[in-house]
């Protein structure tokens, strides 16, 4: 090949690397029903400062025609937050990343409502001092895990979209998905109550719980994945991923691992 021309390929080559976008993640914690410090209203204007391509949405396809339009616009304030913004960008694009099939994989299976019927055994026996002590201490503590949360998601939307606030959701979500069944799987009252499933088949509120448990982690892990094959196809593009703040940790957690190594940013709302 001509030497000159050679040199030109490569200086291309350079300047293309150079100036391709990374693409950019990122995950806002929501609540997702109003309230004064944070509404349809305070997350559009979020998302009128991030400016994103695309908008993943913590539903299933269950949710969208097939051109990627809402077949109903719920009261969420996501779903209307999104939608308005859509109208305003109408380049901008709507998906979903839930676990498809989400509550109705739940129902059959027999993990709900095993999993408030659980509880709230949990809460009366530790209620008439019915626990063993060491029993008592790990319900406490779940328990007490739920106050700070509360309080921060009373405040601005920084307040539980940040790490320190991932933290606590972690430990919250430790102990209600590990600890918890240390208590369920030892005592017999969750062994000899049952809860009839859809298909008519018997399910003790033990083995239930324990499937609310797995499917914890196997639903965050599937979001996260879905997340990836969005923007891995979608290079370059700025991605908004909304979600209750509760997952947010274990979102970043798994969405760090899949990015390590590849062109992809993660980033908070606020960072410039």
């Amino acid at each position: 090949m001509n030497k000159p021309i050679l040199i030109v390929l490569i200086l291309i080559t350079i300047l293309s690397c150079k100036t391709e976008k990374s693409t950019e993640i990122i995950v806002i914690g929501t609540l997702h029903k109003p309230e004064s410090n944070f509404n349809s209203e305070i997350l559009f204007n979020i998302l009128e400062d991030v400016k994103p391509d695309f908008i993943l949405r913590e539903v299933d396809s269950s949710f969208f025609t097939s051109d990627f339009r809402y077949k109903n616009v719920s009261t969420s304030n996501e779903a209307i937050a999104s939608e308005k913004y859509f109208k305003k960008y109408s380049k901008t694009k709507l998906r979903p990343y839930e676990f498809e099939g989400r509550n109705e994989y739940r129902l059959n299976i027999g993990s709900r409502p095993t999993d408030g019927l659980t509880t709230k055994l949990l809460d009366s026996l530790n209620k008439a001092n019915l626990l063993t002590a060491a029993e008592s201490k790990i319900y406490n503590k779940y328990e007490s895990l739920l106050e700070p949360l509360i309080i921060l998601a009373s405040k601005s939307p920084e307040n539980f979209n940040n790490s320190t606030t991932d933290s606590i959701c972690a430990e919250r979500q430790y102990y209600q998905y590990k600890m918890l069944s240390k208590i369920t799987n030892v005592r017999d009252e969750f062994s000899n109550r049952f809860h009839t499933k859809p298909n008519g088949e018997k399910i003790s509120y033990r083995d239930g719980f324990q499937l609310v448990c797995d499917f914890w982690d196997l639903r965050n892990k599937t979001m996260a994945k879905n997340i990836m094959t969005i923007s891995e196809q979608n290079n370059g593009k700025r991605i908004v991923v909304l979600c209750g703040f509760m997952h947010r940790y274990y979102i970043l957690s798994e969405l760090k691992k899949l990015t390590k190594g590849k062109k992809i940013i993660i980033k908070e709302y606020y960072e410039n």
